[in-house]
């Protein structure tokens, strides 16, 4: 197993997610526990020390399903995360009592690493609010050692985690960020990295394999991959992009089951970062696979000045293109439910104006019409 340094800890590089563990006929608050078990073992044999978990995963029963399989190990031999669930904003008055809650569930007296939950264009605003003290609870359980290393995770745009850093970024020792070839340029994780960069904070990476889209690809792209690296599985070009990082610290994957948590632990037993060809090459295998599925939409930023409704146009063509690549996910609507109404894709009037002045020629208003029938919003 890989090893990175983190202040004076040494961390797996292969982290594992606990929010798609194996479940029992689909149910995925029925978490098959003995399997679950014998993944955590397995892994504990090889040398993965980190383990991720959170309020929501699996209805509420991940923390304690990992709770009972990780109480069987010496506290000090493993680093154990979970995070306050600021993606539902009725938990936001409530850190104190779910905070305790975990500590009951997780069946520890502290945690490892603890993390604001996707902080995003939904929760920002709560999440910076001094009513619910959430920062200031949290950075108390941190001065009393129930909390070791204080971080957060983000789904949002470049702007939100700026705003998120300039109020809390001094004490934030962690960020974990949706990372992957695909959304290097796709979602602007390139960007955001700099950005985090810039405030001398690591990234954990989750999403390593865009929720198994790249875990097998093409048959064409395929082909261009075992031409560069003929024994290389396809998945493993993801985490060998992940491994040519050095702000990257841990990956994180969701594993399903034992066979994927094997393949895993063979990836990262090497070291085998990519050179500067096969990293232009496997860009180039993400731009294809953009192309095929997204509306070219540069941001020049010309439709906006032409569009009755004041629309983002731009904005909400990038999530439109995110929503149909992903084929639904929470991403965008989790977005524009920060929108007034009459800012949402619906606001179009379909004058088409906007589409006049397009370099790129996109039907805007088609765009717009199919998005919002596709949220219902």
């Amino acid at each position: 197993m890989i090893y990175r340094d983190f202040q004076d800890l040494k961390l797996s590089a292969l982290g594992m997610g606990a929010m798609r563990l194996p479940v029992i006929d689909g149910d995925d608050s029925k978490i098959d526990v003995a399997a679950s078990e014998d993944m955590v073992a397995y892994a504990m044999e090889h040398g993965v020390n980190y383990y991720d978990t959170a309020w929501g995963y699996h209805g509420g029963q991940s923390e304690i399903v990992m709770g009972n399989a990780l109480k069987k190990y010496p506290r000090e031999k493993f680093y154990l995360a979970t995070k306050f669930p600021g993606y539902d904003l009725s938990n936001m008055d409530k850190v104190e009592q779910i905070f305790e809650e975990q500590l009951k569930k997780c069946q520890v007296e502290y945690f490892d690493f603890y993390l604001f939950h996707n902080v995003c264009e939904m929760n920002i605003d709560a999440y910076l609010d001094e009513k619910y003290g959430i920062y200031d609870y949290l950075m108390e359980q941190k001065k009393n050692g129930r909390i070791r290393h204080l971080g957060f995770s983000a789904h949002g745009s470049y702007d939100v985690i700026k705003r998120f850093l300039d109020a809390y970024g001094e004490n934030m020792e962690f960020c974990q960020l949706q990372l992957n070839y695909l959304d290097w340029s796709f979602q602007d994780a390139k960007a955001k990295v700099e950005l985090l960069r810039e405030h001398n904070i690591p990234v954990w990476v989750m999403e390593p394999l865009r929720g198994g889209k790249l875990a097998s690809l093409s048959d064409e792209n395929t082909a261009k991959l075992r031409q560069m690296r003929p024994d290389e599985e396809t998945p493993a070009w993801a985490f060998r992009f992940l491994q040519s990082l050095p702000e990257v610290k841990v990956v994180l994957s969701g594993m399903s089951n034992m066979e994927q948590l094997q393949a895993n632990i063979r990836t990262f037993e090497k070291e085998k970062p990519l050179n500067e060809e096969e990293m232009k090459n496997l860009l180039s295998i993400a731009d294809s696979m953009l192309e095929k599925k997204v509306l070219p939409c540069t941001a020049c930023h010309y439709c906006v000045s032409h569009c009755p409704q004041g629309l983002d146009i731009p904005e909400l063509l990038s999530l439109y293109n995110e929503h149909c690549f992903t084929e639904g996910g929470f991403i965008a609507p989790m977005a524009l439910s920060s929108y007034p109404d009459e800012k949402k894709p619906s606001a179009c009037i379909g004058c088409r104006s906007c589409e006049a002045v397009c370099p790129q020629q996109i039907k805007i208003s088609e765009a717009m019409e199919d998005f919002a029938q596709k949220l219902g919003m």
